[in-house]
């Protein structure tokens, strides 16, 4: 999770070869995912599939749903070629969609439905990952929840790992056994998923959070306003990428000198939550929690 232009949509696109990674390591299946699509192997392209942002985009508009969903299958031979058709079918049925929209054209489909459809060929090949680019961030708020609610299911279903990216913080704590935060490209927090909203969380995760509405009257929301521009992803800032909006840098000792020189370590909270922060962890653990009821400290969209 993250704020626009982060690098979020960037980073699974690299994953999955769109785009050609600059440096450092990737490997998936003990295989190397550092180039770009043209050089992996069909094994390789078969186990890596992705649900795109923009449902519009990513169908062809002159072939059926059918052929769309059961293309995958016929490349990789994953289903006899006599029986793609019925799978296509149970496909679509685990969609919610029902047998009548196998020979339907993308244009005959609502949002919500061209996104079950990207779905459904997502998962066509059998994937061990599956990448989902905010796949729910271009629909109505009712049909979110049931591609939401849809995505678990198959999750439980297929035991299908997913890599979700999205910037509502509330979808992703729904959504997500562990949360990865990242600003300007970097990551600035890891863990699991509960261990994100509560303190100690790094300065930008707890802006983040005080951003999220919170429907109840009677809760005290804490805002935290970030100074000044988003800088350069290009030509990012030394030290912390985060130094020159960070609201917490005053309570380093030396008023925050060292976030601008120096790169800050990985603070190791416990339970695989990472912070990548200067401020010490006792500082961290001093920060409240970003929502509370007068008189009392409360987990925050508890």
């Amino acid at each position: 999770m993250g704020e626009s232009g982060c690098g979020k949509s960037t980073l699974v696109k690299t994953i999955i070869g769109l785009e050609s990674s600059t440096s450092g390591e990737a490997e998936f299946l003990g295989l190397d995912i550092t180039g770009d699509i043209s050089s992996r192997s069909e094994q390789l392209i078969q186990e890596l599939q992705m649900v795109f942002q923009n449902p519009d985009s990513t169908m062809n508009p002159s072939y059926t749903v059918g052929q769309q969903i059961g293309r995958p299958m016929q490349r990789f031979g994953t289903v006899p070629k006599g029986q793609i058709r019925d799978e296509v079918i149970k496909l679509l049925q685990a969609m919610r969609l029902g047998e009548n929209y196998y020979d339907r054209l993308p244009r005959q489909l609502s949002g919500g439905e061209k996104q079950r459809v990207g779905i459904a060929r997502a998962l066509a090949s059998h994937p061990d990952l599956v990448l989902c680019d905010e796949p729910v961030s271009a629909l109505d708020v009712s049909v979110q929840a049931a591609i939401l609610n849809l995505l678990l299911e198959i999750q439980q279903e297929y035991g299908t790992t997913m890599i979700f990216i999205a910037h509502d913080l509330s979808v992703v704590r729904f959504f997500s056994d562990y949360v990865g935060v990242m600003y300007l490209g970097q990551m600035m927090e890891i863990g699991p998923a509960e261990a994100i909203y509560s303190p100690p969380y790094h300065p930008y995760t707890e802006a983040l959070l005080s951003a999220v509405p919170i429907p109840d009257p009677s809760v005290e929301q804490k805002h935290i306003r970030l100074a000044g521009a988003v800088p350069s992803a290009i030509a990012p800032p030394s030290g912390c990428r985060f130094h020159t909006r960070c609201p917490r840098r005053e309570l380093m000792p030396d008023g925050g000198k060292l976030c601008e020189t120096d790169v800050p370590p990985w603070l190791e909270i416990g339970e695989e939550h990472r912070i990548f922060c200067h401020l010490p962890l006792e500082t961290l653990n001093s920060f409240e929690a970003v929502v509370t009821k007068p008189g009392e400290v409360t987990q925050h969209a508890s």
